[in-house]
């Protein structure tokens, strides 16, 4: 399997701590997002859209754990059942507001990524390919939201 970045996420979030958790508490954050020139043809027609999908590399993350504690819960969890950025393959998703395609670079914003992460596709979100109706959540139903910035246990110290 290759894997390779297609460009680069900046963001003005340096480490985790501090970093909102997830696009919806990201309001107000901004960040470009430069694509690499060998895929910057791949932008055409991508203006039209509001939200899009980043799927990234959680190039800052800790080590792969299998149980973890979520940022808003104060019980261990299976990795899977979280959005932990400590995962066996650290990939990232996020919906992020396109503000601008301005030649290969994307303007963004409610973006909850570190700055210099890389970015590993770009996918449209279709409200109806990507919206559905939801009756149960698991135990984030029984969890209050009460994070709204991470802190750093899943980021490894360098």
């Amino acid at each position: 399997m290759n894997v390779v970045a297609i460009g680069t996420i900046r963001t003005p979030f340096a480490r985790a701590a501090g970093t909102p958790i997830q696009p919806y508490r990201a309001r107000g954050s901004e960040g470009t997002i430069e694509i690499f020139a060998p895929y910057a043809e791949g932008l055409r027609d991508l203006a039209g859209f509001d939200r899009i999908w980043l799927l990234y590399w959680f190039h800052r993350a800790a080590a792969a754990r299998l149980r973890v504690v979520p940022f808003r819960d104060t019980v261990e969890r299976g990795v899977f059942a979280t959005r932990a950025p400590a995962r066996p393959n650290p990939i990232g998703l996020s919906s992020v507001r396109l503000l601008a395609v301005e030649g290969n670079v994307l303007r963004v914003g409610e973006i909850d990524v570190l700055d210099g992460t890389p970015l590993l596709d770009i996918k449209p979100n279709v409200p109806a390919y990507d919206a559905y109706p939801i009756a149960r959540c698991g135990w984030v139903d029984a969890t209050p939201d009460l994070s709204v910035v991470a802190d750093g246990r899943f980021e490894r110290d360098d």
